[in-house]
Parts: structure tokens; sequence; C-alpha cells
């Protein structure tokens, strides 16, 4: 309160009580209580008022980054569309615990001081938790921020082993060994052969783990390994070599643990040679699709391990498919799908929590990780999604091929 409003509010009660017949101690002390308890009830509503406008105009702000740019742009693009739409059926429901949600997006460019300095700009902009970031290495370089900072981070799709070491970080993807040992499991599973050949990329974390896990399996499933070749990010555009190694070995599977940019190419070159065994692949196969000047009739037969199939015919899968579509121009791969789910885990740890925007981010990181153990979410990629202690996601995988141009979830 102003403090001529003060004095003018105690000189007025000053004569009212004089008028009444109290002496002038009585009269001032009088004056001077009753002002003064005016004063803080007026103080009071006025702070209340100031919280009531602030709790109006507060959002959630959740913060991915990913590659915009570049030859992986495929993935941070779909991270950060899938996200989107999950937002916007959040926010048209009434938000979080009432809150709108703010989605905002960074360009990584899948690097590792990129990446950094887009989790920076993040934060500059309010960014309370992140969804990110979209591939292992950025993921790798980004995590020892949030951890610094105590932000609560989920990837979608970030898959090295050590990203959820720390204790602020979930994943919703499976990580690098699960899809080794997943792939080795389904294919065992399903007899889709015994004699197996392996291309994989020893220069890269990603498509090392999952060869290493897949091998693992392998010998554990009864299947025979009969080739093992790799290629590095220097020499990655000439795979008849190696086969040409694997068909001489007998091989009647091809597993290509990394991106679909190389595999492409492993696809023209295995045509050229007439070599036609099965392939199969991970997670980074997804996209192969929509690859520029791609003959997209090399990919028939195609099977890749997968959390999310854009044909599936649940009410949840095409309802998303159908606005993925309406919005964006194309069919939603299995990041957008990732994110999506996040963008629902996310939702469900808060309002179990209790949260609201105007705590701090680090309080708001414990409450979250605090109600990560009793999230059960049945979403696109999964049904009953739970999580682990150590970050990791519980749910069974599934596969897709290749059919006329399109993904065909297998059985």
């Amino acid at each position: 309160m102003k403090k001529w409003r003060l004095a003018a509010l105690t000189a007025m009660a000053a004569m009212a009580l004089a008028a009444c017949g109290g002496s002038s101690e009585e009269t001032t002390a009088a004056a001077t209580e009753g002002a003064e308890t005016e004063a803080a009830a007026e103080a009071d509503t006025e702070a209340a008022a100031e919280e009531t406008e602030a709790a109006e105009g507060a959002v959630w702000t959740f913060g991915g980054t990913g590659p915009l740019t570049g030859t992986t742009a495929i993935y941070g693009t779909a991270v950060m569309n899938g996200a989107q739409i999950a937002v916007d059926e959040i926010n048209a429901a009434g938000g979080i615990n009432g809150y709108q949600v703010n989605w905002i997006f960074e360009d990584d460019e899948a690097g590792t001081e990129t990446a950094v300095n887009a989790y920076n700009a993040l934060k500059d902009q309010g960014m309370q938790v992140m969804i990110g970031t979209t591939t292992s290495g950025s993921c790798m370089a980004v995590i020892a921020e949030t951890e610094t900072d105590n932000m609560f981070q989920i990837t979608p799709s970030g898959t090295t082993a050590d990203i959820t070491i720390p204790a602020n970080v979930y994943r919703m993807c499976f990580s690098d060994p699960a899809q080794g040992t997943k792939s080795a499991e389904f294919i065992a599973t399903h007899e889709l052969a015994t004699k197996i050949g392996v291309i994989y990329d020893s220069s890269d974390t990603y498509s090392t783990g999952i060869y290493e896990n897949f091998a693992a399996e392998a010998q554990n499933r009864g299947l025979e390994v009969v080739a093992v070749e790799s290629f590095t990010s220097e020499n990655k555009t000439d795979f008849r070599t190696q086969l040409q190694k694997i068909q001489d070995a007998g091989a009647e599977l091809v597993f290509l643990p990394f991106y679909y940019t190389e595999a492409s190419l492993v696809l023209r070159q295995a045509d050229e040679m007439g070599f036609d065994p099965l392939f199969f692949g991970c997670d980074g196969m997804d996209g192969i699709l929509t690859l520029p000047d791609f003959d997209t009739s090399l990919a028939e037969g195609l099977m890749l391990l997968t959390p999310f199939a854009a044909d599936a015919t649940d009410d949840l899968t095409v309802s998303f498919v159908t606005q993925y579509q309406e919005q964006f121009g194309e069919v939603p791969n299995q990041f957008a799908a990732d994110a999506y789910d996040c963008v629902y885990v996310l939702k469900q740890a808060i309002e179990l929590a209790g949260a609201t925007p105007d705590m701090s981010v680090s309080d708001l990181c414990d409450a979250i990780v605090a109600q990560m153990g009793n999230v059960s979410y049945d979403g696109l990629t999964g049904a009953g999604i739970q999580f682990t202690e150590d970050g990791e996601p519980n749910k069974d995988p599934k596969a897709v091929v290749i059919e006329n141009g399109a993904y065909v979830l297998m059985d």
C-alpha cells in the first residue's frame, strides 16, 4: 500500500475516534492499529490476486532437440511432429492438472556441441522438462547438462545403453542391447533363418552395441552366425566385398543394425550382385521408404524391429496416423510414435505427482521421478508400458515387413 494512503487512513480513523470522545493517545493508537489491519488485509488481497493472475497465465514448457537438417533430419522432424500432436490433444482436453502445455524444439544437427547449445537455448526459453534428444550421440552430450540441472529428461529414441545411468533420465525406445537381443529372439522364434550374416558399423556405438548383443543371443537361440563383416564412417559407400563374403558363407538372412541411408546402398548393391537373402534391421532402418531417389522395390521383404506399425488397426494408431498425415503429409514412423508416447507418459507422471508449473525444475524432476515407477500407459508403442528403476521401458517389441511399398505388421 502507498505511504500516503496509510497516512490518510490513520488520520481518518483518528478523527472518527476523536468524535466519539476518545483520548488523543487512545485515538492515535487505535487509528494506527486499524489502518495497519486494513493495509494488511488489502496487501493479502493484492497478493492473492497476483497469485491467481500468475496461475492463470502459467503453462508447462516441454522442450526437445533433434536433427531438423542434415542426413538424419527425418528423425528429429518426426519427434518434433509426433510430440506436437500429443500436446495439441492434451491442450484441447484441458491440459495437465489444468495447465496448458507449450512445446518448443531446437535443431541440434545430430551433433554433440550443437546439442548442448540447443539445450541451453531451450533453457533460455523456459523449458521445464526435456523430451530428447533424438539421437544417441547428442543425448550422451546433453545428459551431463540435465543431470547438473536436475531436469527430468526422457528420450524417445536415444538407444545407447549408458543414456539412462543418471537417475533423472528415462527412455521410451529399446536400448541398443535390448534391440540386439530382441532381434535375435524374434528371428529364432519365427524361424526366419538358421544361418545368419551380419554387417555392422564398427565406428558407431549404436550399431556395435546392437551387434554384440545380437551375437550373444543368437548363440543362445541356436542361430549360426556364419559371417560378420563391418564398415566405418570413413568407408560406407561400397558394401560389395562384405556382401560377397556373406553370400559365400551361405547366409540365409543378413542382419543390418545401422541406419537406412547405408542400408539402402546395401540393398541396391545386393540386387546388382544377384544376392537375395532375407534382410532384417532395427529402428535405424525406419525411414528407408522416404529416402529420396531410392527404388523402394528393393526394400520388398525387408524386416525391421520396431515398437510401432502405422498399419495397425487399433483406434489410437488409426487416429494418430490420420492426424499426422493431415498435418504433415506423410505416414509417421516409430520416432514420431515414441515422441507422442513420451508426452503422455509425462502427463501421467505429473498428474500422479500433483505437480504445478510454478515448481522449480529440480523439484519438478524429483516429483516426476518419484512417480515413474507407478506409470502404466497404453500407447502407440506398447500396451501397459511401465518403467524400471533404471529408466528403461518394459514393453513388447514388434516387427514389420515391407510389402508393396508399405510397412505391414508381422505376427
